[in-house]
């Protein structure tokens, strides 16, 4: 089979990648360990490698897209710690009460600053919709607007919003469609700027796991959140929202989905990024509804994400100096290359992003959707 570096040196060319080559995708390998890191940790040693400086490349977008189009991701032998996190996600729910809280602490509790830095105005920490938008901003208005639209939200209606991250949305569907809101996170950073926002609206900021919801609402939404949820519970948070929504009620899910049906999530995002989190599969999240709801709308806008992602790295490479008093170089490192590969699964078309909406199976309504 040949030694790892010359493992290595041939998966990476089959991909038009050449190690210590002259294109700007090409890597420069700093720490000639790397080649062993790869091949007993799979992604999670690429990942861990260019975080500590083992290796660089000048154009890591350009260099993603060649792994990823061509599969080069799967051509890696898997590694034993990669079968031990799939075993563990299939034996355990891995998103329990108490565990859900680890995400909060981990991502999203990491520094409101770097998180205002990083996003549009409104600090919306999802994919945007750019069919007529120039900017972030506008795109992230225009998907909250679209949101709205397709809610069919009216004066004096109740939304829960399952997943408020900082309140944009909560505000905007409050100022914008007079509604009132309860929005839930688990995050307190994130509860504190959004009450400080939402000050003086009909809205109720809460730190609080949706499965201890008792309350009914005219309408519920959920943005970025269902990736949290985890396999194990998709059955029972359709059926608490079920509960939790009026007989004529409007459910909209807002999701990034994979092409296939998995059980855990790559290992590096697991650790640094995302713990315990997942993307939902088509038939997953149509196996959980079958019981309980109406599929009246499946629209997929994932390209549109590629083009979030690259705004939100821009952002944050030129608010680095203003912000790195608060992190280090490693973390600096590992966000870098959390966004763009990210972006560049978008593109490449391996991750989808979802917006369904649902009604009860007691409503006689019906619904027009809408784009």
């Amino acid at each position: 089979m040949g030694s790892p570096k010359q493992i290595i040196e041939h998966l990476f060319n089959v991909a038009g990648i050449k190690i210590n080559g002259n294109d700007p995708w090409d890597i420069r390998v700093n720490n000639e360990k790397i080649y062993d890191r790869i091949l007993n940790k799979n992604s999670l040693g690429m990942g861990e490698g260019y975080m500590e400086g083992w290796w660089d490349c000048d154009d890591l977008d350009g260099l993603f897209f060649r792994i990823l189009v061509n599969q080069m991701d799967g051509r890696i032998p898997i590694d034993l710690g990669t079968i031990l996190t799939v075993l563990k996600a299939r034996l355990f729910n891995q998103q329990t009460k108490e565990k859900a809280k680890e995400v909060a602490y981990k991502h999203y509790d990491i520094g409101n600053d770097l998180y205002k830095k990083m996003l549009d105005k409104r600090m919306i920490y999802s994919c945007g919709y750019w069919e007529n938008a120039q900017t972030l901003d506008e795109a992230q208005e225009a998907k909250l607007d679209l949101i709205c639209r397709k809610l069919k939200l009216e004066s004096g209606m109740r939304l829960l919003d399952v997943g408020c991250g900082w309140g944009g949305l909560a505000k905007y569907a409050a100022e914008k469609y007079g509604v009132s809101v309860v929005g839930v996170t688990l995050s307190e950073p994130q509860a504190t700027i959004a009450r400080e926002i939402n000050k003086g609206l009909p809205v109720d900021i809460r730190v609080q796991d949706y499965r201890d919801l008792n309350e009914q609402f005219d309408r519920i939404v959920s943005v970025g959140m269902f990736e949290h949820v985890g396999y194990k519970n998709y059955s029972a948070y359709m059926e608490k929202i079920s509960a939790s929504l009026t007989t004529d009620g409007i459910f909209l899910l807002h999701t990034i989905g994979g092409n296939t049906t998995e059980t855990s999530t790559d290992p590096w995002i697991n650790k640094y990024i995302f713990p315990n989190g997942m993307r939902p599969s088509a038939k997953q999240i149509a196996t959980a509804i079958e019981p309980v709801f109406v599929l009246e709308d499946w629209h997929n806008f994932g390209l549109y994400y590629d083009r979030t992602l690259v705004e939100w790295l821009k952002n944050f490479e030129q608010s680095w100096p203003a912000i790195s008093k608060d992190y280090n170089e490693t973390f600096h490192r590992m966000w870098r290359y959390y966004l763009t590969v990210s972006a560049v699964s978008f593109r490449v078309r391996k991750n989808q992003l979802w917006q369904i909406v649902l009604t009860k199976q007691s409503s006689l309504k019906g619904y027009q959707s809408v784009r």
